[in-house]
């Protein structure tokens, strides 16, 4: 694409005099983001995926737990008990630098392709650059995709790096970050130490550059806010602002910012001073949020009989409007099956038998977030909510908001059918 704007055309400028990833940048990622294996085959003989060189294998049993090391190259190598000739890997790699009063994320493509007996062939390719100026403002340089857009690695080898929109594609999380890194001094000077706090470096620089207030929520060390405004886009920091001050203030750590502001949520809802810190910085959050999810619950099983019905036909009509293309979204893995909720009175079910607040707080009418409920024989154990932003796991909830002993095994099963989510927007 061409650049227009101006920051378009000085990102370019720049890009093109950047300087060429370097050898030793280029060996350190080959060591630190591929695994090192040696074939091993019945007869014991070994033979190193990353150099060809082959011996005759020593005490099998020692091999097998602690592996064993090249005597041609050197390195120390995991074993693989396997016949087969050929073997790829390929993973991304990230460089943070900068280039005039940029700062510059660079991610590249890693292939390392081995033929048993043969060195590995290695192939390095850079395809995209995150360029952001100090007020957050951010320019992707990235190669042209082909035509099957929902596929990972499906870049055009025959282009070169252009001006394009961000897209999902373009959010690359690199296995390894070359250790070396450099930071302009905006980002210093906003509260920067080295750490990324389970963010990823594009997301965090734009925003503590670009938003005073995640700049402030940095400095004062209250990373779960900060992680859960940069993630959840439907909720807006404005909101909670007044109440985050107060915490802030009182020195109060938000330790699970989903539910603290499903806490405010309640507390807006019954009227109360959020302003007030007896109210905003509870000595035990989870308590006091199932209290006043309690006395809602209750308000609103007193008023069903006569609105019920009503409410549940208006909301449902736009709750089919919003989500009707993942209607019958589901998945499993043994004996765990995950799906989407397919209307307002399952939301209801589900917020009733697992007592927390994805009725209550109409989780049904966001339009960014997708509702999963998990269970195990048809019993409900926990509710996935998952961004369609980001399409990453928000939060997942057994009951009273517990995690249960499969909490690790829904996340890692939503994440696998993630593509699931993004083949279903794409219809």
């Amino acid at each position: 694409m061409k650049p227009r704007t101006k920051l378009q055309k000085r990102v370019v400028e720049q890009s093109n005099s950047l300087a060429p990833i370097t050898q030793k940048q280029y060996d350190w990622a080959f060591k630190n983001c591929f695994e090192h294996t040696a074939r091993r085959l019945k007869n014991g003989t070994l033979t190193c995926l990353d150099c060809g060189h082959s011996w005759k294998g020593g005490h099998a049993l020692y091999d097998t737990i602690c592996g064993c090391t090249c005597s041609s190259c050197g390195t120390e190598l995991k074993l693989l008990d396997t016949r087969k000739q050929t073997f790829k890997q390929s993973e991304y790699f990230g460089i943070i630098t900068t280039r005039g009063n940029f700062q510059v994320l660079r991610y590249f493509f890693l292939e390392k392709y081995c033929k048993a007996g043969n060195p590995a062939q290695l192939f390095c390719c850079e395809v995209v650059q995150y360029w952001i100026a100090p007020n957050g403002k951010s320019v992707v340089m990235a190669l042209m995709r082909t035509m099957n857009t929902w596929y990972y690695n499906s870049w055009n080898w025959s282009f070169d790096l252009e001006v394009r929109n961000e897209n999902q594609a373009h959010l690359i999380t690199p296995i390894a970050t070359y250790p070396h890194k450099k930071y302009i001094p905006e980002i210093k000077r906003n509260g920067f130490r080295g750490s990324f706090h389970r963010l990823t470096p594009q997301t965090l620089f734009r925003q503590i550059l670009s938003d005073c207030k995640m700049e402030t929520l940095f400095k004062s060390k209250q990373y779960d806010l900060l992680r859960h405004f940069a993630i959840s886009h439907y909720k807006s920091i404005d909101k909670y602002w007044a109440s985050i001050k107060i915490c802030i203030r009182n020195n109060y750590q938000v330790k699970d910012a989903t539910l603290w502001c499903d806490y405010i949520d309640l507390l807006i809802f019954f009227d109360k001073d959020i302003q007030n810190a007896k109210y905003v910085c509870p000595t035990n959050l989870k308590a006091e949020h199932d209290s006043w999810m309690l006395k809602k619950q209750t308000l609103l099983d007193r008023q069903k009989k006569e609105r019920e019905r009503e409410h549940i036909i208006e909301n449902e009509k736009q709750y089919q409007k919003l989500k009707s293309k993942f209607l019958g979204l589901e998945f499993s893995e043994g004996e765990l099956h995950i799906k989407v909720l397919e209307n307002v009175n399952e939301f209801y079910e589900e917020g009733k038998t697992l007592r927390h607040c994805v009725y209550t707080n109409e989780y049904f009418l966001k339009e960014d977030t997708l509702i999963f409920t998990a269970q195990i024989n048809g019993k409900r154990i926990e509710t996935v909510e998952v961004s369609l932003d980001t399409l990453k796991v928000i939060q997942s909830r057994g009951v009273c908001n517990q995690n249960t002993e499969y909490h690790d095994q829904i996340i890692n099963l939503v994440n696998k059918n993630a593509h699931l989510i993004r083949k279903r927007m794409s219809a």
